[in-house]
């Protein structure tokens, strides 16, 4: 858990932790591995997003679990890194990360949904709160299969988990970007509703 007490940073510093955040968040793990896989656009199949839960629709777990966790780890170093210029700049480079996922540059802001990079800043910000995240996300995709049903789950309990465990100054961001992974998984919640959502492991 980082330490509240470190000084908070001034505006130059929050932007240049911004403007990190979101260029790394920004890389688009599951289309370049998928590319250099030989699997061509990864968009063009599933649900077309670039996330490990398309990239498993290629049938390659390995390629999944790789994207799974360079997706994860660019929110965890967007924190890690930026540390050191105070927690404000910690919280905003890993908010920036989580939206540079969603919304990266190099594909004209059209990304994916966030989750994994969702846990990433959340690992780096308070690993419990990680914990309990990985805990409702195993038991909700290991009896339903939904990874995008676990997800959701998962990013309800995260902001009171927080609030419990006394995490005031990070409660806020989560209960933001939870607000946002509901936003853009709603298209996959019209699917849950009408019994037509694609199941882990199943291929595009």
């Amino acid at each position: 858990m980082i330490d509240p007490t470190i000084l908070q940073a001034g505006l130059p510093i929050l932007l240049a932790a911004l403007a990190f955040g979101y260029l790394l968040g920004s890389i688009p793990f599951g289309l370049v591995l998928t590319r250099l896989a030989g699997f061509g656009d990864v968009r063009s199949i599933g649900s077309g997003n670039i996330g490990a839960t398309n990239v498993l629709r290629t049938g390659n777990k390995k390629l999944a679990a790789a994207t799974l966790l360079l997706d994860m780890l660019k929110g965890t170093a967007a924190v890690l890194v930026t540390v050191h210029w105070g927690l404000d700049a910690a919280l905003a480079a890993g908010f920036a990360a989580f939206i540079g996922h969603l919304y990266p540059v190099w594909l004209g802001f059209k990304g994916g949904k966030g989750v994994a990079t969702y846990f990433g800043v959340l690992l780096g910000l308070a690993w419990q709160g990680a914990l309990v995240f990985a805990l409702v996300w195993l038991a909700v995709a290991f009896t339903t299969r939904y990874s995008s049903l676990a997800a959701l789950v998962a990013a309800i309990v995260v902001p009171i988990a927080l609030y419990l465990f006394g995490f005031r100054d990070i409660t806020l961001l989560f209960t933001v970007m939870s607000l946002i992974v509901f936003i853009k998984h709603r298209a996959n919640i019209s699917r849950l509703l009408d019994g037509t959502e694609g199941k882990i492991g199943a291929k595009g």
